[in-house]
């Protein structure tokens, strides 16, 4: 605990585009309500200052994609008392995590005039594949008041109040057509977990499955519907395959569809 009597509140960055943690600078006002309860000792983004740990909540960001990520994250998860992973890289690796289902040294001969001074894993993996994760959020980027409401939750001892139902479910709260149903589009909402409140259906365009599966989705159904209206086979691969590609169902219904 911090000399002040404030729990310590760090943040932490692996492989990732920053984003998540933006959406926490984004808060605004909600960020200065959760400034006067916690002390953030460890955010690199926000500031210079670091305070020693242990922390008494850490926020980790991005992927585990090389060696010294790998040995890295088991220091930030002994240094925790709560660890909570943010965004789809630290949930699912990312969309970097489309390494995963092909050969990354032939990514690395492409993109690399050197090849030989990158050090990478084979795999792009979530947080919690290689550390006990207390509490994951999703979201590509996260949703900023579901953030503040983990971090509540969390500091006052209680389990957050984030909704596990799917995207659809917030289509039909606004109002929204569903464009599944009435124009066929590929849309990923059933099967996605909300946060985003319907952003991309209400600008009449298809989920793309920005937060990740939902809890226990149907993806088999929801391919079989696709299936039945002429979708090819490479299509439904590459419909799974986007922020969350290695989220485990997602994984597995692209897997199955894979020639």
């Amino acid at each position: 605990m911090a000399k002040s009597g404030k729990p310590k509140l760090a943040v932490w960055k692996f492989s990732s585009c920053d984003g998540c943690q933006l959406s926490l600078l984004d808060c605004e006002d909600e960020l200065l309500a959760v400034a006067e309860k916690v002390d953030i000792a460890n955010f690199p983004e926000a500031s210079r200052a670091v305070v020693k740990g242990p922390y008494d909540v850490s926020l980790v960001e991005g992927s585990i994609t090389t060696p010294h990520d790998a040995e890295r994250i088991h220091r930030v998860r002994r240094s925790s008392k709560l660890l909570i992973t943010i965004g789809a890289c630290a949930t699912a690796g990312g969309i970097q995590a489309l390494r995963n289902f092909k050969n990354v040294n032939e990514f690395i001969s492409i993109v690399y005039a050197n090849p030989q001074y990158i050090e990478t894993l084979n795999k792009s993996t979530a947080i919690a594949d290689h550390v006990h994760v207390d509490f994951e959020l999703r979201g590509c980027p996260i949703n900023k008041y579901q953030l503040v409401e983990v971090i509540s939750a969390l500091l006052n001892g209680r389990k957050p109040n984030i909704p596990p139902y799917s995207v659809c479910v917030e289509c039909k709260r606004r109002g929204t057509v569903c464009g599944l149903v009435s124009h066929g589009s590929y849309c990923l909402g059933p099967v996605t977990q909300a946060g985003c409140n319907a952003l991309c259906p209400t600008y009449h365009r298809a989920c793309f499955g920005c937060y990740g599966p939902k809890e226990t989705p149907n993806t088999a159904s929801l391919s079989a519907l696709w299936e039945a209206s002429g979708v090819p086979q490479e299509d439904l691969v590459r419909l799974y395959r986007g922020f969350n590609a290695y989220a485990d169902a997602f994984r597995k219904e692209s897997e199955a569809h894979e020639q």
